[in-house]
């Protein structure tokens, strides 16, 4: 695991200065993980400045603020590497965007790629719009979802592909949003909205999976990107991105419809094609259009191909969550009430997972513990005491398996074997070849330094000899 991790923060290093960065600033002094997973937000904010800037005739500032944004985020993304715990794919994820868009700005064609937002000053989630219920109805207004969808030949691919090569993730979806559900639902019941709908998009944005992160650098259960969340009060509380907190991304959800509602007439579907691709460009599209639907030929064929898609997997979803009979598809249930236990003593929700074994779940209860407590990384060692929100039918479960006896001790050696591996997987052995020197070993294998070489092989300086044909140690090298 290491091994791949120190190849992982190479690469954001090696890239970056092959950019011609200047400088790489290391995140504040905090928790490592809550400080790297910081500055993937303030890398946002600082490569949207750079945008304005590019676009308002400041290409010198702007071009300088985006290349920052991106060493940040290289640097930020190798001290995750190195952090235990710390999930890199949010950093690879992040940095694919901007330096996606980065090209894109550059060669003058951003417009099509980036939403401009203003950003709200709060950053945490006091500061979500709360949805008027008075207000959201629309475009529903008493209506059913089901008079809102057209089965036309787009949606009716869709519910093909759902009912085939995609129905394993649909059915994962369910099972997800059955325990996700009280921590979801009540606010779009509150808002007038269907639960349909809320699947729909639950199962097309994540599947279900609470800590998901796209390749453009949307996350959570509902798919935000920062600065879009940003406006709808979803930042960071206390280290934590709420993003991935599932009842205040509904909320925010919630919001970005009742806007889109208003502002495109209650077209649901032009209302999701702007949560997908894009308020402006929807806006424009319809602005110049004397049929303002999203099924309008000349609207429809300006889309990304993703948006296009997008809607009618979306409505498909919805429709099967209203028709599942009709189409031969059975949906898992369970028994979903919530409840919390405390720990009685350290764990982390892998061990939890391992110990609890998989009675009354499909797939085991890994993923519904992590969803169910975002705030937690899943090999982050909680103390005793940690209170955790669980299905009611574990706790019983919990006390016969993971408090004492060979399942917990079970799980607590198989968590040990993954630390060990991780420091199998650092140490390789390298031969040395004729012309070697320790610095062209630590440069050309990825090794922190030609001193961690020497020390590690007994090798004394201030020469480092090596002779042909001798093996070395190398510790946490990235190739």
């Amino acid at each position: 695991m290491m091994i791949r991790l120190i190849g992982v923060a190479a690469l954001f290093l090696a890239v970056g200065w092959g950019l011609g960065f200047t400088a790489v600033v290391t995140p504040a002094k905090e928790e490592p993980i809550d400080g790297a997973y910081r500055v993937v937000d303030t890398v946002a904010a600082r490569y949207q400045t750079g945008v304005d800037e590019i676009r308002t005739g400041q290409p010198a500032a702007g071009r300088d603020n985006i290349e920052r944004a991106i060493a940040d985020l290289a640097a930020a993304g190798a001290v995750c590497a190195e952090t235990s715990g710390c999930e890199v794919q949010r950093f690879m994820a992040a940095y694919h965007n901007l330096l996606t868009l980065r090209s894109d700005v550059l060669a003058g064609a951003a417009e099509e790629y980036v939403e401009l937002q203003p950003e709200l000053d709060a950053e945490t989630p006091q500061a979500v719009l709360q949805p008027d219920v008075a207000d959201t109805t629309a475009p529903f207004d008493g209506r059913d979802l089901i008079e809102l969808i057209d089965l036309n030949s787009l949606v009716r691919a869709a519910l093909h592909d759902w009912l085939t090569w995609m129905r394993p993730s649909l059915i994962d979806a369910y099972e997800h949003y059955l325990y996700l559900r009280p921590l979801m639902w009540p606010t779009y019941e509150a808002a007038g909205l269907p639960e349909a709908l809320l699947f729909g998009i639950l199962a097309k944005e994540s599947g279900g999976r609470v800590h998901s992160v796209s390749r453009a650098g949307a996350a959570g259960p509902l798919q935000f990107m920062a600065h879009t969340g940003r406006r709808f009060g979803l930042g960071h509380d206390d280290g934590f991105d709420t993003r991935f907190d599932p009842t205040a991304a509904t909320r925010a959800n919630v919001a970005y419809l009742r806007e889109q509602f208003a502002q495109l007439d209650d077209d649901l579907a032009l209302a999701l094609a702007a949560y997908n691709g894009g308020e402006g460009r929807i806006r424009r599209l319809v602005a110049g259009s004397d049929d303002p639907s999203f099924w309008n030929p000349a609207i429809f064929g300006q889309l990304p191909r993703e948006t296009q898609e997008y809607v009618p997997y979306v409505l498909a979803a919805a429709w099967l969550f209203l028709h599942p009979n009709e189409y031969g598809l059975e949906f898992p249930r369970a028994d979903t009430a919530h409840t919390r236990f405390e720990l009685q003593h350290p764990k982390t929700l892998g061990e939890l997972a391992i110990c609890l074994g998989q009675d009354g779940t499909r797939a085991g209860w890994f993923r519904t513990l992590r969803n169910l407590n975002p705030r937690f990384e899943h090999d982050q060692r909680l103390p005793a005491g940690t209170r955790l929100a669980a299905p009611a039918a574990l706790v019983g479960a919990y006390r016969r398996h993971c408090v004492a006896g060979p399942r917990r001790d079970l799980a607590q050696n198989l968590h040990d074997s993954r630390d060990e591996r991780r420091d199998l997987l650092a140490t390789r052995i390298y031969t040395v070849r004729s012309g070697d020197t320790l610095s062209t070993i630590a440069s050309e294998q990825g090794c922190p330094s030609t001193r961690g070489i020497a020390h590690t092989n007994g090798i004394a300086g201030p020469r480092y000899l090596i002779r042909p044909g001798q093996k070395l140690e190398l510790i946490g090298c990235g190739s």
